[in-house]
């Protein structure tokens, strides 16, 4: 074990564990590397799916669990949040002594790894970075960029534009993303079975019929106005005769909102063929969303697996604005009308041909294997 590099990946989010199971099957399988694996932020939470069971179910035992998240969602939560999230991982990674921390995308959390980790002298591994959004995402995801001694853009723009930011070279490795390593390895043609293994609430689903999936997170440049804008959606999707999958949103500042249009629209439309579901385990969503006519939101698994899958989607505002994405997605504004016109567009169109944009299937692996082998350097330099 001595011989043996220690990855610390720091996991705080459902969608951050989707980005990156098949990378923890591989760091764990990998003769060469030692997994230390953090969980903490929302996975802990019960409101938010608790995904730690699902990642134990998995057989993942992490080695700390943390607790950072302030109750609130607003803008000043979600800072101070940021800032425990530091103090919390500060002590984590003291006791644990990794050789390399892994971290992903793009969120406040992510934030609070890389900033931790560079204090610390520990050499950080940034996943998804160099890629484009609406949103805040974009200035932390830049940020953890230059943080990051060691890069695994998911596509050859966003690993261009690392470059472009005065990364040096060798620093850079194009893996694809390990999020599509799920599709490529599991099947996908059972989504019955995981309807009725979650439960959830609302109107019994006929799982002989189609059904579109909807999936809104808050945008926090516009915090304060997630009420209307989930409205805007639901209410759009009420008039189509499709049922309706709805998953609750991101603990994002904003989520609050977000979540109070849910649960209106849900007391008010008791009677209509929508169901409503915390959380699926990265596989289960996989299936969920493949079998789905269309899906509709703003999430950034409808682009990056979505475009894999070939699964028509609409995305709703501007939080994945300039994102790159394949030919299966279509933007809408927040106004009803416009975004019930490209649902029926896109339902009408039905499935498109798989686009790889986004990886071949064997990211996690690849990543692995670069975490063995590089060089750990945490001084740089700009390259510019």
């Amino acid at each position: 074990m001595t011989n043996m590099r220690k990855i610390c990946v720091v996991i705080t989010s459902r969608a951050s564990y989707a980005r990156v199971k098949y990378l923890l099957k591989a760091i764990q399988a990998h003769p060469e590397l030692e997994l230390q694996l953090i969980v903490g932020a929302s996975i802990m939470l019960f409101r938010f799916g608790k995904a730690i069971d699902i990642i134990r179910e998995d057989g993942f035992e992490p080695v700390r669990t943390i607790y950072s998240i302030v109750e609130g969602e607003s803008l000043n939560t979600q800072a101070k949040s940021t800032g425990l999230g530091i103090i919390e991982l500060a002590t984590a990674f003291e006791h644990l002594r990794p050789d390399v921390v892994v971290t992903v995308a793009d969120r406040f959390e992510t934030m609070s790894t890389a900033l931790t980790a560079s204090y610390m002298n520990i050499p950080l591994a940034h996943v998804q970075g160099g890629e484009v959004s609406g949103n805040i995402d974009d200035s932390v995801r830049h940020a953890i960029t230059k943080l990051a001694h060691i890069h695994f853009p998911s596509t050859q723009k966003s690993a261009e534009r690392v470059l472009r930011m005065g990364e040096e070279p060798w620093r850079v490795h194009m893996t694809g993303c390990p999020s599509i390593d799920i599709l490529k390895h599991e099947d996908l043609t059972d989504y019955a079975s995981v309807l009725q293994k979650y439960g959830g609430v609302g109107q019994s689903l006929d799982l002989g019929q189609p059904y579109i999936l909807m999936l809104q997170h808050p945008v926090t440049t516009s915090f304060g106005q997630g009420f209307g804008q989930i409205n805007s959606t639901l209410e759009a999707l009420k008039k189509r005769p499709e049922q309706k999958i709805v998953l609750w949103p991101n603990i994002d500042a904003g989520s609050d909102d977000v979540a109070k249009g849910i649960r209106s629209f849900r007391e008010r439309n008791r009677d209509l063929n929508f169901h409503y579901y915390r959380n699926f385990s990265p596989e289960d969503y996989a299936r969920i969303l493949k079998n789905a006519v269309c899906a509709v939101g703003n999430s950034s698994s409808f682009i990056r697996e979505g475009a894999a899958l070939g699964t028509p989607v609409v995305i709703v505002g501007d939080r994945q604005e300039g994102r790159e994405h394949g030919q299966n997605v279509v933007y809408s504004g927040y106004d009803c009308d416009e975004i019930f016109a490209k649902i029926g567009q896109q339902v009408s169109h039905g499935s498109y041909e798989p686009d790889l944009i986004f990886g071949d299937g064997k990211a996690g692996q690849r990543m692995a294997d670069l975490l063995a082998r590089v060089e750990l350097k945490i001084r740089k330099y700009i390259t510019f």
